[in-house]
């Protein structure tokens, strides 16, 4: 028997043994585990599962030991997923520091950031935002203009943040500020970490046309933060910045797979349910034809996805790439919720009262939510541009 076989044998155990029965079903939007100070449970099993998960170090399987992780090479990571799949085991954790922070720490930190702050994005200790769209700077970023003054030993930060997502609940924050007004706009930017509770920060929920309030708009008024906060160089948080949004375009594109905001329904069970059967199959021609077509595509994204991560030496390496899959991952879930609205018909057009279902409510609303796909993390036409420019190389 090989070593991976054997470690695949005893992933198999561990899980059977860890996982419980509760965690075994497809969860929804409301049933996800942000860990944090003030982490709430949809039960007591997602919290046994976070803390096995996490003590283990496989909420991030492939960080290094030494800060957590569970040093697992890509092939045993491909195995670890590829047996919670088999028994549909939950993600124990969503989180910004996993999917967005971490991986540029362990790049730019110094030891001392990587010792205090890894350990607890692992184990889902703290939850964290991200501090970079501002009223005046969203795809035109380095324009940014909150601005960080040193005072001392520390900078006294201010100015505002806006589509700040779950900022009202965030214990930290890695911010984007301006450190340096009289060069290039690109080149005076700093990359901070700073505890939401810090005085001076206050936090506004922005209500979308969904009815949800996941983004926020966040002032920093004198905020005191520790020079020892920067991550990277003074002024060279340009280059992080970058790095950390090919990060979140990996996470976005994951959307593409349906992974995006949760629905309590797959499309085969809607279309069943509205449409009728035709022995044990979606009665409609056209909705069949759109949901084989997607499954199709998922799964042809899902397997470029895996080879575009085999053929990279560290599960945390990012590049101009990410853009093609940011792109194409937005594309596939807006028309999922396409698909859902148009099995619908007429229902959906039902916002509230008695002549619609929470069912056909929640997937007019989440249609509407993925729509935001293509402006958050960067805009498409954005990412048309990188692809153009440093995928394809393209002149200008």
């Amino acid at each position: 028997m090989t070593e991976l076989e054997t470690f695949r044998n005893e992933t198999r155990a561990w899980l059977e043994d860890n996982c419980p029965a509760s965690m075994r079903t497809n969860p929804t939007s409301d049933d996800a585990v942000w860990g944090g100070r003030n982490a709430t449970y949809s039960n007591a099993e997602a919290r046994s599962w976070l803390d096995a998960m996490g003590a283990k170090g496989w909420t991030c399987p492939t960080w290094p030991v030494e800060y957590g992780g569970g040093g697992l090479s890509n092939k045993e990571n491909l195995v670890l997923q590829q047996e919670m799949s088999a028994i549909n085991a939950r993600s124990p954790l969503t989180s910004f520091g996993i999917s967005m922070l971490g991986p540029v720490l362990l790049e730019y930190g110094t030891e001392e950031q990587k010792q205090e702050h890894i350990p607890k994005i692992v184990r889902g200790e703290i939850r964290w935002c991200q501090g970079y769209s501002e009223p005046g700077s969203g795809s035109d970023l380095a324009s940014l203009q909150t601005s960080a003054v040193i005072d001392g030993d520390d900078y006294l930060i201010n100015g505002s943040k806006t589509w700040t997502s779950y900022a009202n609940y965030a214990d930290w924050i890695f911010c984007l500020i301006r450190t340096d007004t009289d060069v290039p706009k690109h080149n005076g930017i700093s990359f901070i970490l700073f505890d939401m509770q810090s005085k001076g920060v206050t936090t506004t929920p922005i209500k979308l046309i969904s009815g949800a309030s996941p983004f926020c708009e966040t002032f920093f008024d004198d905020v005191r933060v520790p020079r020892s906060h920067i991550v990277g160089q003074i002024n060279d948080g340009w280059t992080i910045a970058k790095k950390l949004l090919q990060h979140e375009r990996n996470m976005i594109s994951g959307m593409g797979l349906g992974g995006g905001p949760g629905t309590k329904h797959s499309m085969e069970d809607q279309a069943k349910s509205y449409l009728g059967t035709e022995g044990d199959k979606i009665a409609d021609d056209n909705v069949r034809d759109s949901i084989s077509g997607h499954k199709m595509d998922r799964k042809a994204f899902a397997l470029t996805l895996r080879r575009a991560s085999e053929e990279t030496k560290s599960k945390s390496t990012a590049s101009p790439v990410s853009s093609m899959f940011k792109y194409y991952g937005t594309e596939q879930n807006k028309r999922r919720f396409e698909i859902m609205l148009q099995i619908l018909g007429s229902q959906g057009l039902g916002w509230e009262g008695d002549g619609f279902t929470d069912r056909e409510q929640s997937t007019t609303r989440e249609w509407l939510r993925s729509r935001a796909n293509s402006i958050e993390g960067g805009t498409s036409e954005i990412q048309l541009n990188v692809i153009a420019k440093r995928v394809l190389g393209l002149p200008d």
